[in-house]
């Protein structure tokens, strides 16, 4: 072995380029979508649009149930409850659920 040491534009490519490496690929199928109305529409947007439902479904219900007045960040709350119901749709269309 050489006391040389590396220098520090090796450890940067590699130090950039190896989580990039780690990460996998897309897979053979293709990206999720369905057909909608003959068009081929994205399930990573059915998921926002629908998570972004959920939100204002979960911000209407804890207002008229009086849970709003109870929750000290009802925001991060009813945001987390959209993020949740996005989660969901995304895993049940790309089949990770049942």
């Amino acid at each position: 072995m050489s006391d040389r040491p590396i220098p520090r534009s090796a450890v940067r490519v590699v130090t950039l380029s190896l989580p990039g490496l780690l990460l996998p690929g897309c897979a053979l199928r293709g990206a999720p979508a369905f057909e909608l109305f003959g068009a081929y529409f994205p399930l990573w947007l059915l998921s926002a649009l629908v998570g972004i439902a959920g939100a204002v479904l979960a911000y209407r219900l804890s207002v008229r149930t009086g849970f709003a007045a109870a929750v000290p960040f009802p925001l991060l709350v009813n945001t987390s409850v959209g993020v949740i119901v996005a989660l969901v749709v995304w895993m049940l269309g790309t089949g990770q659920i049942l």
